[in-house]
């Protein structure tokens, strides 16, 4: 199958990121192997930071554009955080849930939801360049909930449905008014803290 790396993004001919996935987790794999290997210290405040400078982004490069909605995708990416907890003293018998509310850090599925959430704001509030028309188009037909409200199109095929401008839109839309009047991306941050949490296995 043809494709091809943009960005450091490898894009497949069908649009599937497999590929990406797998390639983000072997990169990842290897430092986690370096950093056991190296590192005597165990300690959460010295695996956490090495985890979020070395390793973690790797997972969310450009991850608006390539997030995964196959769950066997999804928790390739996850089994890399599964394992990076799993080095911290203390830690190894606990199962991966428990141990995420001991250490702190949202299951990444978690995070690509937040991620998608604040790049709306970003368009909507035009702190970017680029015309968040592209993206988003705003629903009119007056429904309830908040006054940002996005119209979601209906697609057939998964290559549309699960796309950037489409796929944040129901989530979007169950977010509060208190969170759609937030003036800052700090604000914003802040107030999506209480968004519900997707179930992790």
């Amino acid at each position: 199958m043809n494709e091809e790396r943009d960005l450091g993004v490898i894009i497949s001919e069908d649009l599937k990121w497999e590929k990406q996935c797998s390639s983000a987790v072997s990169k990842d794999n290897r430092i986690l192997g370096m950093i056991k290997r190296n590192f005597v210290d165990r300690s959460k405040e010295t695996i956490l930071l090495l985890y979020k400078s070395l390793v973690r982004p790797q997972l969310e490069y450009c991850c608006q554009v390539w997030s995964p909605h196959y769950s066997k995708d999804i928790k390739l990416l996850e089994g890399v955080q599964r394992r990076a907890t799993k080095l911290i003293n203390g830690m190894e018998n606990l199962h991966y849930e428990e141990r995420l509310r001991h250490l702190g850090p949202m299951s990444l599925e978690t995070r690509r939801i937040r991620g998608d959430l604040i790049e709306v704001f970003n368009f909507l509030n035009r702190s970017y360049t680029v015309d968040a028309d592209i993206f988003f188009e705003y629903d009119k037909g007056n429904r309830r909930g908040h006054s940002k409200k996005l119209f979601k199109r209906r697609m057939r095929l998964d290559i549309r449905k699960y796309v950037f401008g489409n796929r944040v839109n129901d989530k979007w839309n169950n977010l509060p008014q208190c969170c759609i009047n937030c003036t800052t991306f700090n604000n914003f941050k802040s107030h999506i803290q209480k968004v519900p949490k997707p179930e992790t296995e």
